[in-house]
This record gives structure tokens, sequence and C-alpha cells, in this order.
């Protein structure tokens, strides 16, 4: 059962362009935001070990990430790319993560919601790119990254619906939607995931 709502706005052709002409640039950033995506579920452990529902999900989402990590860098490894010097600040992550409630218990839901939110749009920027690349490897490759990004869409909403009542759940992720098509609208085009 699907339990994600859908992006309100759909990525720009130009975006799917600029990553296929600066791919390499693209799968830096990629790494990047995979070694994010672990330690984010890592860090929901850390603060809420409570929360023993949800932790082996969490464990098992930090896992994943960390396997899409390694997987991202054996492709750069072949191409002859270097991680970054530094893990870059994400505009858009930072953007939704600044709206954040700061009640313990509703920062809680919204930590879960973002990370839905952004999963949701990385499985469909993933499907772009999957869709744009001429290398079946690599087109095999964003496929797989693709339908991942969309279970853990789901995975973090149905995480929420563990703590909150569903139409406080679904209320809230409908505003994160119309956030996040807010952030994405705003930043400039690049060779990066958001």
């Amino acid at each position: 059962m699907k339990l994600n709502l859908d992006i309100l706005v759909p990525s720009k052709p130009e975006w799917v362009e600029a990553v296929i002409n600066g791919f390499d640039e693209f799968l830096q950033d990629h790494a990047d935001c995979e070694r994010k995506a672990s330690a984010m579920a890592m860090s929901l452990v850390a603060k809420y070990p409570n929360r023993v529902e949800i932790i082996p999900e969490l464990i098992e989402t930090g896992v994943e990430e960390l396997e899409h990590f390694q997987q991202v860098y054996q492709i750069m490894e072949k191409r002859g790319i270097q991680l970054a010097h530094q893990i870059k600040e994400d505009p858009y992550v930072k953007q939704l993560v600044k709206k954040c409630h700061s009640g313990r218990e509703e920062r809680f839901m919204d930590r879960l919601l973002i990370a839905s939110v952004v999963e949701t749009r990385g499985a469909e920027r993933f499907k772009l790119v999957a869709e744009a690349l001429e290398d079946e490897e690599l087109k095999q490759f964003y496929k797989m990254l693709w339908i991942s990004e969309a279970k853990h869409g789901h995975i973090f909403v149905k995480m929420a619906l563990n703590y909150f009542p569903e139409d406080k759940v679904y209320d809230r992720l409908r505003w994160w939607i119309e956030q996040e098509a807010e952030a994405i609208e705003s930043l400039e085009i690049r060779p990066a995931l958001h």
C-alpha cells in the first residue's frame, strides 16, 4: 500500500540535462547524499532510542544507504573520480530542516516526514536519470535506486504512523509536500541530486 504522497512539482528537463552533461560531478554529489542519508537514519536511532518499533527499520535503511554509497563509490573508482574533499551543505535539505517544529515530538514527526519527501524526490530524480542514461549498466543501477528510494518514501510515513494519528501525519505531510515544491523551485540547476 502506498503511504507517501506524490511530489507536486516535477523536476525540469534542464536539470536532467545538467546531470547528464556533468555526470562526474553528479556522482560526487550523489555519493555525499547517500552518506548523509545513512547518517540521518542512524542519528534518529541515536536521538530516539526509546522508539523501539522503528529502530530495526532505521538501521536497515541506514545500512542500505551506506551500501548505495559503496556502489556509487565503485562507479566513481572505475571512472577515476575522487570523493569531494568535504561534504557540501545541501541547500534543499537545509531549507526543509529550517522549517521543522522545535518541540521534541513535533520535530520527531517532521524529521520522519521530511525524510519521506526527500526520498520521494530522490525516486523521481533517479527515474529521470535512469531514463536519460545510455550506458546500460548505469541505467540499471539508477533504476534499482529509484525503486529503493520509492520504498524509503513509504517507510518513513509508516514509521510516523506508529506514533501519531493518521490525520495529523497526512495534514503535516501535505504541508511538507508544499514546502518541498517551494524548495525545489528555488534551487539553481546544477549536476546535483538536489
